[in-house]
Parts: C-alpha cells; sequence; structure tokens
C-alpha cells in the first residue's frame, strides 16, 4: 500500500501561481466569447481550445489539428477581444502545434475531453460496477484495484471512465503525473522516437508518472516492437507503484493476437465488463442530452420510442437524437413520437452495416468513385462526401475513430473528428445537406429501396 506522500505524487508539483491566473483569465475569455456568438459555433470551434502556455502580451492555445485551423483562421480578432475585455496585459493569442513556447517542448497527447466526468456518467445496470471500480481508483490510485481493465464493446462509455478518471485526479490530486492516451498514439509516438530522438526520451515520458490511463489496448495486437515496448512499460510502472488503467473491445483473453504475458498481466488486477445499457438507462442518457440542449418534447412516448428504437449502445442512442432534433428545427416540427417514426426508420441493425456498403452508398450519392472518396483529394465533392461517410461510418458502426480514420486512407484521429464536427454542425444549419444525409441513411439501412 502507497504511503500518504504517494498519493499525492511521487514527484510533488510546486503551486504555479502563473498557471492559476492563466486558467483564471480564459475561464474568462471563454465566457465573453460564449456570449458573443451562437452556442453551436462556441462548442464546435471555441470550446476546444486549451492554454498551453504565455509569452509577453501572448497566450498560447491549442486544440485537435482541424479545430485549431480553422479557429485561427476565423476566431483569433476576436479571442483578442475578449481577452482586451477581460483587462488583462495579455492582448493577443497565438496557436501552437507541438512547437516550442517559452523555450519549453509543448507535449504530443490525446486530448481529454472536460466533459468526461464522473457526474456526467449515466450509472445503469450494465455499467454500474466499471463505474465503482473507476470512481475507487480516482479517489486512491494503486490502492484499489491495479491494473484496473474495462472491456466492453464500442460506444458503451469506457473512455468517457478513463477520462473521468483523469479529469478527476487533475482536479483533485494535481501533484500526481499522470498521461492518458491511445494504443494508437502509443505505437505512433513510439515509431516516431525510433525515427528521431531515439527511445529514451520516450521511456522515460511514459515510465516515470504516477498514473497512466491507455484505451483501446487491442490496437497492440500484431505490433511485436510496439508490444514488447508496452510490456517494459507495464513492468516498470506496476513495480514502481503507478496505477493503471486499460480499455480494450475484449476480455484479456480474446486478444488472442497479443502475447500471452501481456494478456496475463492485463488481469493481474480487476477486469470490469462494460455493457449494452437496458432501456431506463437508454432513457435517462436521453432526458439528460434533451435537458441539455433545451429540446421541448411535444408527447412524453416520444423519448420512450426512441429508445426502443436504439438499444445498441450510447453513442449511436446520442447520433439518432441529434438527428431527430436537426430534423425538428429544421421542418420546424415538434419533437413527437411521429418524427422519430420519420426520421429513426426501423431498418436492419446498425451493427450489421458495413463500412464498404456506407462507402459505396456515399460515393453513389455523390456521384464519385469509392476510390475517390478514401483517396487524398481535397476538391469540394470529394472532401464533402468524406466528411458524410466518415459521420455515418461513426453513426452506424461501433467502431473507434482511430479505427475509422485506418478505414478512411489512414487519417488520424484529429481529421476524424475534425469530420465529424463539421457535419454535425451542418446537419443543424443547411437543410440541403440534413436531407442528403438522410436520404443516404435510409439507402444504406434499406438497400433494396435505394437503389430503385
Amino acid at each position: 500500500m502507497r504511503s500518504q506522500a504517494r498519493r499525492y505524487g511521487r514527484r510533488p508539483v510546486p503551486d504555479d501561481p502563473s498557471r492559476h491566473q492563466l486558467d483564471a483569465l480564459w475561464g474568462a475569455t471563454q465566457e465573453r466569447l460564449r456570449a458573443s456568438v451562437p452556442e453551436s459555433t462556441y462548442r464546435l470551434w471555441l470550446e476546444p481550445l486549451r492554454v498551453v502556455g504565455a509569452n509577453a502580451d501572448t497566450l498560447y492555445l491549442t486544440a485537435p489539428e482541424g479545430i485549431r485551423a480553422w479557429a485561427e483562421r476565423r476566431y483569433s480578432a476576436l479571442i483578442g477581444e475578449a481577452l482586451v475585455d477581460s483587462d488583462s496585459s495579455i492582448r493577443q493569442v497565438a496557436f501552437a502545434a507541438g512547437e516550442a513556447v517559452g523555450g519549453e517542448q509543448l507535449p504530443d497527447s490525446v486530448e481529454l475531453n472536460p466533459s468526461y466526468t464522473f457526474d456526467r456518467f449515466v450509472i445503469g445496470n450494465g455499467n454500474q460496477l466499471a463505474h465503482a471500480a473507476a470512481l475507487a481508483v480516482a479517489e486512491a490510485p494503486s490502492e484499489a484495484y491495479n491494473p484496473l481493465f474495462l472491456h466492453g464493446p464500442p460506444g458503451l462509455g469506457k473512455t468517457h471512465l478513463l477520462g473521468a478518471i483523469a479529469n478527476y485526479l487533475q482536479t483533485n490530486a494535481p501533484g500526481l503525473s499522470l498521461r492518458y492516451t491511445t494504443a494508437e498514439s502509443f505505437t505512433n509516438e513510439f515509431v516516431g522516437a525510433l525515427r528521431s530522438t531515439g527511445a529514451e526520451a520516450f521511456k522515460a515520458r511514459y515510465r516515470d508518472i504516477d498514473v497512466l490511463l491507455i484505451d483501446d489496448v487491442q490496437f497492440l495486437e500484431g505490433k511485436p516492437a510496439t508490444e514488447e515496448e508496452f510490456f517494459h512499460t507495464f513492468n516498470a510502472l506496476y513495480e514502481s507503484g503507478s496505477q493503471l488503467v486499460l480499455s480494450a473491445d475484449r476480455i484479456p483473453s480474446e486478444l488472442s493476437t497479443l502475447a500471452s504475458r501481456l494478456r496475463d498481466r492485463f488481469e493481474w488486477g480487476l477486469t470490469v465488463p462494460v455493457e449494452p445499457p437496458n432501456l431506463a438507462t437508454r432513457l435517462t442518457v436521453l432526458r439528460r442530452l434533451v435537458q441539455e440542449a433545451g429540446v421541448e418534447i411535444a408527447d412524453s412516448a416520444a423519448l420512450e420510442e426512441l429508445a426502443n428504437r436504439i438499444d445498441a449502445n450510447v453513442r449511436q442512442l446520442h447520433g439518432a437524437l441529434t438527428r431527430v432534433i436537426a430534423h425538428a428545427s429544421l421542418m420546424a416540427r415538434p419533437l413527437s413520437t411521429e418524427l422519430i417514426a420519420e426520421v429513426i426508420p426501423r431498418g436492419r441493425s446498425a451493427q450489421a452495416t458495413s463500412v464498404e456498403e456506407i462507402q459505396q452508398r456515399v460515393a453513389e450519392g455523390f456521384g464519385i468513385s469509392r476510390a475517390e472518396l478514401i483517396g487524398t483529394s481535397r476538391a469540394a465533392k470529394p472532401l464533402r462526401a468524406r466528411q458524410v461517410a466518415i459521420f455515418l461510418t461513426r453513426e452506424l458502426t461501433d467502431l473507434s475513430l482511430p479505427q475509422i480514420g485506418r478505414l478512411y486512407g489512414g487519417r488520424d484521429h484529429s481529421t476524424i473528428l475534425n469530420s465529424l464536427r463539421r457535419i454535425e454542425a451542418g446537419l443543424g444549419e443547411d437543410s440541403e445537406l440534413a436531407e442528403h444525409v438522410d436520404g443516404l441513411r435510409r439507402a444504406i439501412h434499406n438497400p433494396v429501396e435505394g437503389s430503385r
């Protein structure tokens, strides 16, 4: 059992007043930005921005690649005005993408979603144990379960729980050093280190920390060199008393192509399933989402109808609700059982839909070839078709963002996320796009009708 000092950081980080001041300044600036643009614009392009440092009168911000580039072009002046209104000596902004700021190198990492908290996680019969175990780990790292291994199909909340642990620790135990990443990012960083700076810096980065959270460890399968590195990283952290939290789409014993010594280590602690939500849980999720969106429901049976039609996972439930809300807004109709019946077809299970089928249907719908759809062209038509196909793939399958990226020409996580954000924003503002996407969705669910 670790000492109390260990719980709050093997290498305590002293309070940094400048960091607190920057966070306070950015919080005040965000409030001004939120009041000056539509809520959808703020959430899509401004809320994801993060402060990474300051130098003289310049505040440095970062965000996922697609969001960062757009925000820099469109909102730099607006952010600068909001900073001035905050009575700060900082008057302008610059955007960083891994470059040096104030003489320090910005680390590459998977960005934490601030909305992934324990308070926002809807607890049901299928995830109650996983939630309790994750909270126990967050409250007492290395004293509860080590490692904690969460498993289950995509879209059920594993990533949310890993993010909740990380966000909880950052707030309540800032002296702890932690790293949250995905197995794909771990692999990419390792390969990049071998090509450039060498493995020593990489090892120091991952082995000299208090908490490591890694999502989608099934991605390590079939990568012997990365498996070997992760094996030694796991051992080093475990032996030093650091907390490990892992997730995968299967139980460790079913990761058949992963080295047996890694599978064994994954089972040293607590292995917990995350299962599909039951009807009561799906209804709770929908009520919360509707409340947060400020949407009025025309009849009490509407949400139950939607919960009965989408029973695979929370991600698809959220996507279906977004689709219904967009139609209600564009068509000036109330969110009712009738509208849900029109928008959400009782076709084939979304889980049975193949990515190849989605790509083919979307390519046909835009009048291009499937090769153009997944290719590198940045022309308007292939680019828009690709974004729509990525959106429908996320909605109609259980694939993770990295998995989707690999099926669309090896694109990275941030590119896939940017495509999703663009289509989600467009559905609420562009009736022609909403109708086109809805027609493609019907064609995918009912291929016979779609080919007529």
